[in-house]
């Protein structure tokens, strides 16, 4: 797959550079709330629409959900859950901060075969890093192979982020009661894009996330299990990208560490 892998790059670099840079800052960006909390820009829907016949051209008979078009059709998401091979993209992760000129915000895609992640490319823009994955063949930044720390620090020791604005009530309660436990616990950085390589390369421990939409986790879950972390539901069971109505995804550098904050974090 490394022809598929330097295309898809190359693809998304032109995206960010076409669609996404001109705007970031701007008025031109034109950031809209589509829903309390969640917002859109020009970008958004202008770099989805670079990339759909560009990644549809790449595969005859594949499929491509972007995360707006997806918005507007739910039902299309049923497609994950087929043989059909599917491109996920996420325009631009992190559009609230995109939206306030600030960063963490990505560019993120991910291929699904027979149901499963198979390649996985995620661009920060203004970090200049490129993180990719291919399933059984590992995890590169800016085209160096990643791999976790085998090393799991205690619980006093751990810099986590989760993800609050979804939780339950109850969780949420237990989760500022325990936050004294860990070293940090922050509140995240609003962009998946951003958070999975930062755990991969150890800038983080783990992080928290509730809702699991598909287009935010398939990419950074594969790349983070191909560098050798861990990623899993709060009861242990594997990410499916089908099962995106699911919630809670804890994902760590690896299965010690994911256990330690599991432990801590759930009732």
């Amino acid at each position: 797959m490394p022809d598929l892998i330097s295309t898809v790059s190359a693809l998304l670099g032109e995206a960010s550079q076409t669609c996404v840079m001109p705007v970031f800052g701007k008025l031109a960006a034109d950031p809209k709330e589509k829903s309390p909390g969640e917002w859109i820009t020009e970008a958004d829907k202008s770099c989805e629409a670079f990339l759909e016949p560009a990644l549809h051209s790449l595969i005859p008979g594949s499929l491509v959900i972007g995360e707006e078009a997806a918005s507007e059709n739910p039902n299309i998401l049923h497609h994950l859950d087929h043989d059909t091979d599917v491109w996920l993209v996420d325009p631009l992760d992190g559009t609230a901060n995109f939206a306030k000129g600030e960063t963490p915000f990505a560019l993120m895609v991910a291929l699904i075969r027979n149901r499963e992640t198979v390649a996985s490319w995620i661009l920060e823009p203004l970090a200049n890093q490129l993180s990719v994955s291919e399933k059984g063949s590992g995890s590169w930044i800016n085209n160096q192979q990643i791999n976790v720390s085998k090393e799991s620090p205690e619980l006093k020791n751990m810099a986590g982020a989760v993800l609050r604005r979804f939780l339950p009530q109850e969780l949420a309660t237990h989760i500022n009661e325990v936050e004294g436990r860990f070293a940090k616990l922050s509140a995240g950085s609003k962009c998946a894009g951003f958070d999975y390589p930062s755990v991969a390369n150890g800038t983080m421990d783990f992080v928290l996330y509730w809702r699991t939409l598909p287009w935010d986790h398939a990419a950074g879950v594969l790349f983070l299990e191909e560098a050798g972390g861990y990623a899993a539901r709060p009861d242990g069971t594997k990410f499916r990208v089908s099962d995106y109505a699911e919630p809670g995804l804890l994902v760590a550098q690896n299965k010690a560490t994911w256990s330690k904050a599991r432990s801590a974090l759930f009732i």
